[in-house]
This record gives structure tokens, sequence and C-alpha cells, in this order.
């Protein structure tokens, strides 16, 4: 995980300059294209709701409403409330892991058959988990964030991250497990 920008950016972003708001994304926005990309499993989904989040961002600043720190959190919590919003609306799509999960580049054939069943099973897997068991096994484990910042993100206590952490990881040993009715 990069580190967000400081409280200077954030202060030269609320007045608009071009360069501060340049950093911020370039800095934030493959997170939040990332971390859209593994919950919605669509590329252009994805795209969507990351743009959705910097527009809401840049509307949030021109009412005085942005945030004052944790820009990281603030801004992953906005592209989790439109993915909640999409999946309200939608029929859940598959999860994409492919950058996070061996790539298979070997040339045994019998490895890569094996990679790749291993990851459309774990994207199954994560499908049947609940939608913010998902979050936080993604921004755990594959984005790498503390316990902290996704409480702050999905604005949660720590102990409600932590047992949805235990959730899901337990549902995912049951279903990977061959016990996927037990949820």
């Amino acid at each position: 995980m990069k580190k967000s920008p400081d409280k200077a950016i954030l202060e030269r972003a609320k007045n608009f300059e071009s360069k501060a708001l340049e950093e911020i994304f370039d800095t934030l926005s493959p997170g939040i294209f990332r971390y859209a990309y593994r919950l919605l499993g669509d590329e252009d989904l994805a795209k969507e709701c990351m743009s959705e989040t910097f527009s809401r961002f840049l509307v949030a600043l021109k009412h005085e409403n942005g945030p004052d720190t944790y820009l990281q959190a603030y801004l992953y919590r906005i592209a989790h409330n439109w993915v909640t919003d999409y999946y309200r609306s939608k029929v859940p799509l598959i999860v994409a892991l492919e950058a996070d999960l061996p790539s298979g580049d070997t040339d045994d054939p019998h490895l890569q058959a094996s990679i790749s069943q291993e990851r459309q099973q774990l994207r199954q897997a994560l499908t049947l988990l609940t939608p913010e068991q998902r979050q936080v096994i993604v921004l755990k484990y594959l984005e790498e964030w503390e316990n902290e910042n996704i409480a702050r993100s999905l604005n949660k206590p720590i102990s409600a991250i932590k047992a949805l952490q235990h959730r899901g990881l337990a549902a995912l040993r049951r279903i990977l497990g061959g016990d996927e009715e037990s949820i």
C-alpha cells in the first residue's frame, strides 16, 4: 500500500491546486481501482467507480465538506458506498484476483492448470461471502491494509472489522473445504 498524501497536500487540494490534485489522484487512484476491480470483477465498472469516487471527492471539496485527515480512508469509503449501491441494484459479478495470485509463468502445464483452478475456486468462494466480509478480506489480505485503516474506511469499530475478518476467513475455509452450505 502506498503512503497516503499528507495533510499539506490535502490543504492545497482544498484550494484546488492542480499539482496537489494530480498527486492525490496519481497516488491513490491505482489502489481505488484495484479495490473496486476486486469487488466488482469488471474493469469498466471499476473505472466507473474510481471516476465517481474522485468526482465525489471534488464535489465535497467544492462544498467544503471534504476530509481534514485520513484521505485514503475517505476515498475508499466513497468507493465502498458506490460498490454497495451497485450491488443493491445489480446481480454480483465474479471477483477478479489475477494480479494477486501466482502468474502461472511456468512451463509445467500441470502446475498452470492447478494455479488456474485455484484462482477460479478462490474467486467463486469470495462471491459467496457477504459483501462486508468480502470487502474486509480484500482490504486486509490483497490491499494489505491495517485493521485501523479498514475500520476508518468502512466506518466501523475495529472489533467489527476483526469479527468480519474472522467470519470471512472461517467461511472461506468451509467453502474451500467443500462445506459451502454452512455459511
